[in-house]
């Protein structure tokens, strides 16, 4: 295994060659086919390779200079690509007339989501609908793609397998654990990651997590929960299942959490004499995961717009806000650590949570910067009375300084002060002594930038502490191939219960199978008078989980559904709570 310092010396030997090659001209003149004067041949092939993967990310950025970088694509294509499959210059240009970033990004999404594209491309180019067959039911979920002729939609999936190729060829070669703005290259192919197959990232990921699994002959550790203790709650959350567990598990975690193991402790419930074997301890994750998201622990608090039922995402959960100028404790940061690590978990063993965070957590994750939309999504009033400030002053000035604008400014502003309102309820100063400084049009920029700078950094410390936790248990060169939305369905599943991947892993025990009359009947009903809580409350019963593995191949364990043996001296109707019979 390449050491984390050979790898890192590489990819900046491999920049610095680049930006030399690019400071000559000589990468423009070798897309103009003078391969042979510079002596490209003379570079190693993976250099080579990545060439061209910049010729195809400059050629996915801009396609009206798609033509210069086309040639030498194509010739390393046909290099590699199956004779069926076979795609020319004069087939990707005229496929740009149906494709543009948004279709392309659909198509990506298509292709994730198709299940031939588990068994192999060749599966998924012949599920796709030709001519002769209706476009609108197939493309439902992607409407970019229902007027799209069946030939430009498959030359455009070859096209786009092919560059997933190239690029996970680059992966290979550079160091992703790098920090954006420590390596060109790097960060030239996380511009498009979006671009990249599912199936490419998770590939990668597996591979990374089989060389940083923890391999060890200890036994399972035994943690031990009260559940009377966690009924009684206090401010600080100690009596919380999640304290319980993170009390017993956080000082190993980076450990237990790497282990093969497929449970990672045994749950020994005091005064309870249930057995593990597997229900306990997802219990104990959907209960840690329900008080995570809940008052019953300082960690988290309802976003603003759930405080003030306003706006969307309503039901997410953001980190507390800490004052800006104070360190948090350590037990918070262990705590948030511990989120990381629990995130980390649920990645390699695919025992999803049930937690509900802004797509503005999971940016931060990957290193990507939180906008002013990510902010208002969570808090629709945070930017509200900036922007009708800035509107009314553009007003003023734009005709002629009007007395009565200029007085409405005057008021709104002598309410304003150097400080904010935090997400919590909290006001903090912007500034030192910011509480006595009064808002004026003088100032009224400076008031904007700080107030902005705060709002964008206002969760920074708690979601840095949980990124923490996340790189002891996953490698963070993988996370940052993934998109915000990728690492949120990773860690907690998809936000709906797909009920055909459910019954494609059941097993039948005992007299039923798929096609017993009440089997049918059981499917049925979870599929067509079960709306999205009901689903969840019944895998939470007969699973102890709230959601499931995204692809068929995550399916650790299978649903089972068996027939209950019973005798004249054990009737049925008996096993069903009191209130049922």
């Amino acid at each position: 295994m390449i050491s984390p310092t050979t790898d890192k010396l590489r990819t900046a030997v491999i920049d610095i060659t680049f930006l030399l090659l690019q400071r000559q001209h000589v990468h423009e003149s070798i897309i103009k086919q003078q391969c042979d004067k510079f002596q490209l041949p003379e570079f190693p092939e993976e250099f080579q390779n990545l060439l061209t993967t910049i010729d195809i990310i400059n050629m996915l950025l801009d396609k009206t200079k798609q033509q210069q970088y086309l040639k030498r694509f194509l010739e390393q294509l046909y290099n590699v690509m199956d004779r069926n499959f076979k795609i020319t210059d004069n087939d990707i240009q005229t496929s740009n007339k149906y494709f543009d970033a948004f279709a392309d990004l659909q198509l990506i999404s298509l292709m994730n989501e198709h299940p031939s594209m588990n068994q192999s491309f060749d599966e998924f180019i012949s599920a796709l609908p030709n001519e002769s067959t209706s476009h609108s039911t197939f493309y439902k979920n992607y409407p970019l793609l229902i007027n799209v002729p069946y030939e430009y939609i498959r030359i455009r999936a070859i096209l786009l397998s092919q560059v997933n190729i190239f690029i996970a060829i680059a992966i290979s070669t550079l160091d992703f654990s790098l920090l954006p703005g420590q390596s060109i290259l790097v960060d030239y192919i996380r511009i498009v990651k979006s671009y990249l197959l599912r199936k490419v990232k998770f590939m990668w990921l597996e591979e990374s997590l089989s060389k940083t699994e923890y391999r060890t002959d200890s036994d399972v550790p035994e943690v031990e929960f009260d559940t009377i203790q966690a009924s009684n709650h206090d401010n600080e959350g100690k009596n919380t299942m999640f304290n319980q567990a993170f009390e017993q598990l956080h000082e190993n975690a980076h450990n237990i959490f790497r282990s093969r193991d497929e449970r990672l402790w045994r749950v020994k419930y005091l005064d309870m004499d249930s057995i593990d074997q597997g229900g306990p301890y997802r219990d104990s994750i959907t209960a840690m995961c329900s008080d995570i998201c809940s008052s019953h622990l300082p960690l988290f608090v309802l976003c603003p717009n759930g405080q003030n039922n306003t706006g969307q995402n309503r039901d997410c959960w953001i980190p507390n806000v800490f004052p800006p100028n104070k360190p948090i404790s350590n037990k918070f940061k262990k705590q948030y650590q511990f989120i990381g690590q629990l995130m980390g978990m649920a990645i390699r063993k695919k025992h999803y949570l049930n937690v509900k965070f802004p797509i503005l957590l999971w940016k931060k994750l990957i290193g990507e910067e939180i906008t002013m939309k990510d902010i208002e999504a969570i808090d629709i009033q945070s930017f509200a009375i900036i922007k009708e400030m800035k509107t009314n002053l553009e007003q003023s000035q734009s005709i002629d300084g009007d007395s009565e604008i200029n007085y409405l400014c005057t008021s709104i502003m002598s309410e304003l002060r150097f400080d904010v309102i935090s997400s919590s309820g909290q006001t903090y100063e912007l500034i030192p002594g910011g509480e006595n400084i009064p808002v004026t049009p003088r100032n009224f920029s400076e008031y904007c930038e700080r107030y902005r700078e705060y709002r964008l950094n206002e969760f920074g410390r708690p979601i840095e502490y949980i990124r923490q936790g996340l790189c002891s248990i996953i490698p963070y060169g993988c996370l940052t191939l993934f998109t915000a939305n990728e690492l949120e369905e990773a860690v907690c599943g998809k936000g709906e219960i797909d009920v055909a991947l459910l019954k494609r892993n059941t097993v039948y025990l005992g007299d039923y199978n798929e096609n017993s009359p009440h089997i049918q009947q059981f499917w049925t009903i979870i599929n067509e008078m079960f709306d999205e809580s009901q689903k969840k409350l019944f895998l939470i019963f007969v699973w102890g989980r709230s959601t499931l593995p995204t692809l068929d191949k995550d399916f650790k364990s299978k649903f089972k559904i068996q027939t209950i043996s019973h005798d004249d001296n054990h009737q049925i109707d008996q096993m069903l709570p009191s209130e049922l019979h």
